[in-house]
């Protein structure tokens, strides 16, 4: 196992550069992966190297509460207690939060706010629209960054076809609100009223008679009072589009040694080359131990039969020939991305439960 330990000692120390330069650090990969496993440790591995970090999860699910052995998580960072001598934060993505937060913020009075958020067209948009989840993690993403209780930010992203949604979130919101018909329905004064009133009575009187002409009204009555609004969503989605791109700013690919991951993950790879990102570091998760290192040779020792010792040879020489292909698998997801910065973790004897096996699993990453 030595040899393994020294595989390790190389590794650790290009993590432990990109948690001392970094301000955000992306956790991307397929689904099933480890990543939220991966997402808690390598904050408790910063947090433990001295740095103020929040580890934040734009998935829904409640993995990254379970990775930390917490039982709840909410939309505001929660403080969890360690010992280290860094502080850890820890967020889970609320969509309607975040969206009820930020109206509650741009909105010019408490009136303007008061009538959106009870809105039902408002409300149905925060649970049905699609995206909604993606732009308020782009929201939350620049809230949490400018939080001054910590000096890193790890994100965990959902599975790689959704964390690509969330990437181009803010370049999809600006196109939006600079769409020609958006900017038309937004512009305030008796000039929108004409069109509004010759070119739409009868598709407005034909939804009517589908939907009710209450829905009708009260969706009028949301473009009404957002009026005024979408500079701050703008400016704010140019913020973020912004940060995504910065030197400071760093992509970690997860994945494991399978054939199927290994594939997806060399396509997700290249999308984010596409959007304009490169990669940092790629975490190879859940490896087959490394069995090839010298040692003492497999013995008839008291109490293992030839049969016993011929089955233990024949799964020792199976343990290698996977490890082989788990090698070729990385080197090539390695070549093909470009990336230097490689972490191999070995399957672990048990699941992530507590605190603990997530500070023994930093151990592999810092």
């Amino acid at each position: 196992m030595d040899a393994n330990k020294n595989a390790i000692a190389i590794n650790t120390s290009k993590l432990s550069s990109l948690i001392r330069e970094k301000t955000v650090i992306i956790m991307t990969g397929p689904g099933g992966v480890g990543k939220t496993s991966n997402s808690a440790a390598l904050a408790i591995g910063s947090a433990l190297s001295g740095i103020d970090t929040c580890v934040v999860t734009i998935d829904p699910a409640r993995r990254l509460a379970d990775a930390l052995g917490i039982e709840t998580i909410g939309n505001d960072p929660v403080e969890i207690g360690t010992s280290s001598p860094g502080r850890l934060f820890a967020v889970m993505l609320d969509a309607d939060a975040t969206f009820d937060e930020l109206i509650v913020k741009y909105a010019k009075t408490k009136e303007q706010a008061g009538k959106i958020l009870s809105n039902r067209v408002y409300q149905n948009l925060t649970k049905n629209l699609s995206g909604i989840q993606e732009y308020m993690a782009m929201e939350k993403l620049f809230e949490l960054h400018n939080d001054s209780r910590f000096k890193l930010l790890i994100v965990d992203t959902p599975p790689s076809y959704n964390a690509l949604d969330f990437l181009d979130a803010p370049r999809r919101l600006m196109s939006f609100l600079d769409n020609r018909v958006f900017r038309l329905i937004m512009t305030p004064g008796p000039a929108i009223l004409r069109p509004l009133t010759f070119a739409t009575k009868a598709v407005l009187r034909t939804i009517s008679r589908v939907v009710g002409s209450e829905i009708v009204d009260e969706a009028v009555a949301f473009f009404q009072d957002f009026e005024g609004m979408e500079d701050g969503f703008r400016s704010r989605a140019e913020a973020v589009q912004s940060l995504l791109h910065e030197q400071t700013t760093a992509f970690v690919l997860v994945t494991a040694p399978r054939g199927d991951t290994i594939s997806e993950s060399m396509t997700f790879g290249e999308k984010l080359t596409g959007f304009g990102f490169s990669l940092s570091g790629l975490i190879s998760n859940r490896e087959t131990p490394d069995f090839s290192i010298p040692g003492e040779p497999i013995d008839q020792n008291e109490g293992l039969s030839k049969d016993d010792l011929a089955k233990l040879q024949d799964n020792l020489s199976k343990m290698k020939v996977l490890k082989e292909f788990e090698n070729r698998e990385i080197q090539k997801i390695s070549a093909a991305l470009n990336s230097e910065r490689i972490i191999r973790i070995p399957t672990l004897n048990r699941d992530i439960a507590n605190l603990e096996d997530l500070a023994q699993m930093a151990r592999y990453l810092i």
